[in-house]
């Protein structure tokens, strides 16, 4: 199976001295001899009778129909995927506003991708469909067997309500495609040898008409095998017909052109900044402080020009948003007339309406007090948007608004634990070079002196974690006593893009020393004590618990790794590992290998240290990031002799479940070890 594939060990010649190379070979059936030998004890272990109580739990909060069916609109229709006891690989479905407003919806199904499953007997998971505009007559519908991301593509008639025998279609492969026309799409897939990057992503689009193979396409643009990926897509608003081409450089720089024919107009704007065009305005948020005719801009603010004016070269630029030491853009939408931005100020959300050309803000009404609040969907032919707006506290609540009415509250989530009792605190703590950074701790008012906690952090790629209501982290954590803190830490996006970009490469490093001060002040504090402190994350978050455990096993009493990175020196030869070059550095280069190998979990181990105890998690259908890295550092990990417990999932894909069944369990498994661990 091709997404499974690494890249041979001869381009890498330190992992040529890697005794547990074979466990990338992920379908081979000794490398899934190996898995199930550790997922057994593992389950066995953890899976109780109090865990048996958690996963129902979990289940029950994820199946439930009194959550909140978030949507989008499309035309007359606002569309919404469903996942629930009775459907577990879902309902792709529609309703009208007035409906939907109601307790209970008529709902009118597209697609039932558990009867598709049946039908085809593949176990599909769904990953989204793009529906051509303004026609919303067809679909591209893609499916991942697993939930990998590599899906394959068919071509669904909205209308007939059936997929079309001779219509566009796809096979397996990390594809990008959308529609051009109602018979033409613009497509960039795996087209058979140089035509996919380094990363695996694709490197050529097409321009693909209906009726003739995908073969006679025609080659629109080409990117190099070092680029990340490339894309593009059509904007057919009526007035505004225009269609883009862009190459990911790498994971922050990306060079963006207009199509016109056979011509590429670049919109000369610095690589990392991201790009937003609508109707006649482009808005450009630099990552980086940006100089024009004498003036610089700051790096996270929001600038507007005419588009047509920017490319003929007349740089006119209004700020609309320009971010200060505690505030930074968060989140931007177009509606067809207006501009919604949600911006954080030391983590805490506002929302505001953009009018555009004066570019005059106004503070959005009506926002439950204390919350956090995002943009759920905007619609950008009219002017509908959702809110949802929550607290770790405080379930969910959708607000809708639309023209200059109030915002008016359409749904709200039940509470699924008491959390009258909850008391939620941010702190600050320096970091080892005097960075202040932020944390929330959640916990009952009734709690007196240290107890169980758990630590939540990320890290990287400009990922902002802000507060939000979790019923599954409230029933099976905190209504059990238990305390939870997010951790901001650097790396992420909290306080704009240098945020982020002073904790890359080389200064990875203080993403770690951030979570250490964290896990220092918690107990400090008096919130907890290094026994009964636990960590978890997941992905690059993963990558953290890895060094955690390999450079701070001091401060924890134990640590859940997701779905990690955690070999350093073979990350970018291993699925999609080289598109994050740019976040962590070139293990081939040795000035590079200098800092990364000073923090690389699986070169890290230690047979004399004492570490906390760890579960890793991974799924077998991961393509993203390779389930390799768990698996060798539990290998390596019992060949030092240390204690150490794996679960693996067939299924899942990044996400680590591919349904609410897995969820529950995975959920279940993580907390039944956390709570055996930190309450011992």
């Amino acid at each position: 199976m091709a997404f499974m594939t690494a890249q041979p060990a001869e381009e890498n010649p330190e992992a040529n001295k890697d005794p547990n190379l074979w466990l990338e070979d992920v379908t081979s059936e000794t490398a899934l001899d190996w898995v199930r030998a550790r997922n057994e004890p593992t389950m066995a272990e953890f899976c109780d009778a109090d865990f048996d109580r958690m996963r129902a739990e979990a289940l029950e909060i994820l199946d439930t129909d009194a959550r909140i069916p978030y949507v989008r609109r499309r035309g007359e229709y606002l569309y919404n995927f469903w996942r629930d006891a009775a459907n577990p690989r879902g309902l792709w479905r529609r309703t009208t506003l007035d409906s939907y407003r109601s307790d209970s919806p008529e709902w009118d199904v597209l697609i039932d991708v558990d009867e598709l499953g049946r039908a085809d007997n593949e176990k599909w998971v769904w990953a989204g469909a793009s529906v051509i505009e303004p026609e919303l007559t067809r679909a591209l519908v893609n499916l991942s067997r697993g939930g990998s991301d590599a899906v394959i593509v068919r071509e669904f008639d909205m209308l007939t309500r059936e997929f079309i025998a001779d219509g566009f279609e796809l096979p397996e492969a990390k594809s990008q495609i959308g529609w051009a026309d109602p018979d033409t799409v613009l497509v960039g897939t795996d087209f058979g040898p140089g035509s996919l990057t380094e990363s695996g992503y694709p490197r050529i689009v097409k321009r693909w008409h209906r009726g003739t193979p995908l073969a006679d396409a025609q080659v629109v643009f080409e990117g190099l095998p070092a680029d990340v990926s490339v894309s593009a897509n059509a904007d057919r608003t009526p007035g505004f017909q225009r269609s883009f081409a862009g190459r990911a450089i790498d994971f922050w720089n990306e060079e963006i052109y207009e199509v016109r024919g056979t011509d590429l107009v670049r919109i000369d704007v610095p690589t990392d900044a991201r790009v937003s065009i609508h109707r006649e305005w482009l808005l450009i948020e630099p990552r980086s402080d940006w100089t024009v005719d004498g003036r610089t801009y700051s790096a996270g603010s929001l600038l507007a020009a005419d588009y047509d004016e920017y490319l003929s070269g007349t740089v006119n630029l209004d700020v609309v948003f320009e971010p200060d030491e505690h505030t930074c853009l968060h989140q931007s939408a177009w509606t067809r007339d207006r501009l919604l931005l949600v911006t954080l100020a030391d983590v805490a959300s506002r929302v505001e309406i953009v009018t555009p050309g004066t570019w005059q803000r106004e503070v959005v009404g009506g926002i439950p007090p204390a919350t956090n609040t995002v943009i759920a969907a905007a619609d950008d032919t009219g002017d509908e948007f959702f809110l949802d707006s929550s607290g770790f506290d405080t379930p969910s609540r959708l607000l809708r608004g639309a023209g200059g009415a109030q915002l008016e509250q359409i749904k709200s989530a039940p509470a699924f634990f008491d959390a009258e009792n909850l008391d939620v605190q941010q702190y600050f703590v320096p970091s080892k070079d005097g960075t202040s950074v932020p944390y929330f701790v959640v916990r009952s008012r009734s709690v007196e002196g240290p107890g169980p906690t758990l630590l939540g952090g990320y890290g990287g790629f400009e990922s902002s974690k802000t507060p939000g209501y979790s019923g599954v982290l409230g029933r099976l954590w905190l209504a059990r006593g238990g305390t939870y803190v997010m951790a901001n830490i650097r790396g992420g996006g909290e306080y704009g893009p240098g945020w982020h970009t002073q904790a890359i490469r080389e200064n990875r490093h203080k993403v770690d020393e951030d979570f250490a001060a964290v896990a220092t002040d918690l107990v400090d504090r008096g919130i907890t004590t290094v026994e009964q402190l636990g960590a978890q994350g997941g992905s690059n978050g993963g990558l953290l618990m890895g060094i955690m455990l390999t450079k701070y096993p001091e401060k924890f009493g134990a640590l859940v790794c997701d779905v990690p990175l955690l070999d350093m020196r073979r990350y970018h030869l291993l699925l999609a590992g080289a598109s994050w070059v740019a976040e962590y550095g070139d293990p081939d280069n040795p000035d590079d290998w200098e800092f990364i190998s000073k923090y690389s979990p699986y070169q890290n181990i230690s047979t004399t240290a004492h570490y906390p105890q760890v579960l890793f998690t991974t799924s077998t259908r991961d393509d993203r990031v390779h389930p390799g890295h768990a698996r060798k550092m539990v290998a390596a990990l019992q060949a030092a002799g240390h204690q150490v417990w794996l679960y693996e999932n067939i299924e899942g894909g990044h996400a680590g479940a591919a349904d609410n069944e897995q969820a529950a369990f995975k959920a279940a498994l993580s907390y039944s070890f956390l709570w055996r661990t930190l309450s011992a």
